[in-house]
């Protein structure tokens, strides 16, 4: 892990992490209409052995909820959590990293219907409504731990080359 020296919010770890790799494999996601999208995202990823990468998706869901910051501004947060019940369209992205449980996806979309828009993360179980089309970048020689924070609450990437 390549770092600079320590700084503000989170003294106690450096200031900027980094690791340097390279793109590995691309794949191209249809998840169709119905489908879990973390439950299908996951279950692709394991199959493949996608350690680390990114994601990019477009399409619409429906049935979930999405955390649109804290409710207040303190640590730990408290996550603000909004229903995003009938279909909305969604514009997506997210990383790829290894959780204790295998692979951990932090998502992180735009939803819409009408005039209503929601933007958050998106952490639970999410409906597929029509498609969702996904564009999974792998990277190669960088691995993306996440490591529990206890000032944060939260699970943090810790990014190292391997």
């Amino acid at each position: 892990m390549q770092s600079q020296s320590t700084h503000g919010l989170f003294s106690h770890v450096p200031f900027m992490q980094y690791a340097e790799g390279k793109i590995g494999r691309v794949f191209y996601l249809r998840i169709d209409h119905g489908e879990d999208l973390h439950a299908t995202l996951r279950t692709f990823i394991e199959q493949h052995d996608i350690q680390s990468g990114i994601i990019q998706m477009v399409g619409a869901v429906k049935n979930t909820s999405i955390v649109c910051g804290p409710k207040e501004d303190r640590l730990p947060p408290d996550p603000d959590f909004h229903e995003i019940a009938p279909a909305h369209e969604i514009i997506g992205t997210g990383f790829i990293r290894k959780g204790p449980d295998g692979p951990a996806l932090h998502l992180h979309i735009s939803a819409g219907r009408g005039d209503r828009v929601r933007i958050g993360c998106l952490r639970s179980k999410a409906e597929v409504f029509i498609v969702i089309e996904a564009v999974i970048i792998e990277f190669t020689g960088i691995a993306l731990p996440v490591i529990h924070d206890s000032k944060t609450g939260i699970h943090l990437p810790e990014p190292e080359n391997i």
